[in-house]
């Protein structure tokens, strides 16, 4: 695996070397609690992480690895003495994905079970469905795999109870483009699902391809719910492009076969994929593709690299794992939110919320629950900068990191992906 020692920084135009973008999002002034002048709210005692994690639907692949990022870091904090004196307590619901619509009724599952923080959920589409239940509520809600730019803009343009430990599209759309830039792919054809995710993501690249001097081709949306037609395919095809970025998610296994009818597949034409579709599809998968169909393809995926060490420790809680994407984004959201609790001296989640920021920059450094609580049970006052496995968090005052990591992946003859570089950035 190569890894990368280039930082980006979001400030100005993609460049083919060295890639940076316009800024966007959070103050500079991330000190303090971001509630500080709210009333004191009152938890029943109990930290109870509610997981509303995808078991079916579009992106059911992610679910297992973020599942078992929760119950691990729940593992952990009780080991090292729980929260406020008892054991976290984790209650699980399946997000499914905006088709099935099952998220509400889901939640509504995790809050009569007293959910204080909700880690979820994976889609931004199906966060966008229940986010607003969620802390009307007065709970926490903490995706460990939101990308979407909605959820620091508009309605959320404004500190309140939702965080996230995976970066906003911003980042990984000036990656992508850098990606295709360093490729020298000059007409770029991009293929997404009309969703919240799809066309942030397909814009942010435009976008950033754009800025370099690189044309777009054609951006062709499509029906989350139907895929692209016939004409869509089309369009893709006869842009004679030199690069085809397909944002999608399991639909993929349907795409693929219909681009490669049209002579656009990765064989034809250069793949690139994203984290919503970087995913095993080996014979041995539940979506599988022939051998030898994505050779070469290339994908991006935020976050750090899930290291042997924490490979293992995964195991303990779930050995069938094969996908290992935002495990250490889910475990560091419940980390986070424990930590959280202790410095409140509460568990409820206005309580929860009101110091998060302040767990995740400008303090002590400490790296485990462990280490971190011992520094709050001396002094609950005391400032920490929690770093975690999936990096160093760093959330602004709208509960988005402000520095994070991008993978990049290239898919085998087999249809598995490998990691090939890995670029820090900061937005």
């Amino acid at each position: 695996m190569k890894r990368s020692t280039q930082t980006i920084r979001i400030a100005a135009v993609v460049a083919a070397s060295a890639l940076v973008l316009a800024a966007c999002g959070g103050s500079d002034d991330k000190g303090g609690d971001k509630k500080s002048d709210a009333p004191k709210a009152k938890g029943d005692g109990t930290l109870t992480i509610g997981q509303l994690l995808p078991q079916t639907g579009s992106l059911a692949f992610l679910g297992p690895p973020e599942f078992a990022g929760v119950e691990l870091a729940i593992a952990d904090i009780n080991k090292a003495g729980g929260v406020l004196g008892k054991d976290v307590v984790g209650v699980k619901a399946d997000s499914g994905d905006t088709d099935s619509g099952i998220a509400p009724a889901e939640t509504d599952k995790l809050l009569k079970a007293k959910a204080d923080v909700i880690v979820g959920a994976a889609s931004s589409g199906v966060s966008l469905t229940v986010i607003d239940k969620i802390m009307s509520a007065g709970a926490v809600m903490f995706s460990p795999a939101n990308t979407s730019t909605a959820f620091d803009e508009g309605d959320y343009s404004k500190p309140d109870n939702y965080f996230r430990t995976a970066p906003s599209d911003i980042l990984q759309g000036a990656v992508l483009a850098n990606l295709l830039i360093e490729d020298g792919r000059q007409n770029v054809a991009i293929l997404a699902r009309q969703d919240a995710y799809g066309e942030t993501l397909a814009k942010e690249v435009s976008k950033n391809l754009e800025s370099a001097g690189s044309k777009v081709a054609a951006s062709v949306l499509y029906s989350e719910k139907d895929g692209p037609g016939d004409t869509q395919i089309s369009e893709i095809a006869d842009a004679n492009a030199d690069a085809v970025v397909l944002i999608a998610f399991d639909e993929t296994t349907t795409i693929v076969p219909k681009l490669i009818q049209a002579n656009a597949g990765p064989k034809d034409v250069p793949t690139y994929f994203v984290d919503g579709n970087t995913a095993s599809y080996a014979k041995d998968s539940t979506t599988p593709l022939p051998n030898g169909t994505l050779t070469g393809t290339k994908g991006t995926i935020p976050g750090a690299e899930a290291g042997d060490e924490f490979k293992d420790r995964l195991a303990t809680v779930d050995d069938k794992l094969s996908e290992y994407s935002y495990a250490a984004e889910s475990y560091d959201a419940t980390v986070v939110s424990a930590l959280a609790a202790l410095a409140a001296g509460d568990d409820s989640g206005d309580a929860i919320a009101a110091k998060i920021p302040s767990i995740t920059e400008g303090g002590e450094k400490c790296e485990t629950f462990e280490a971190c609580a011992k520094l709050l049970e001396a002094d609950k006052d005391a400032d920490v900068d929690y770093n975690g496995v999936s990096g160093p968090i760093e959330l602004d005052e709208l509960g988005s990191p402000t520095a994070a990591s991008i993978g990049i992946y290239e898919y085998k003859a087999d249809n598995t992906y490998k990691s090939v570089d890995y670029i820090s950035g900061t937005i």
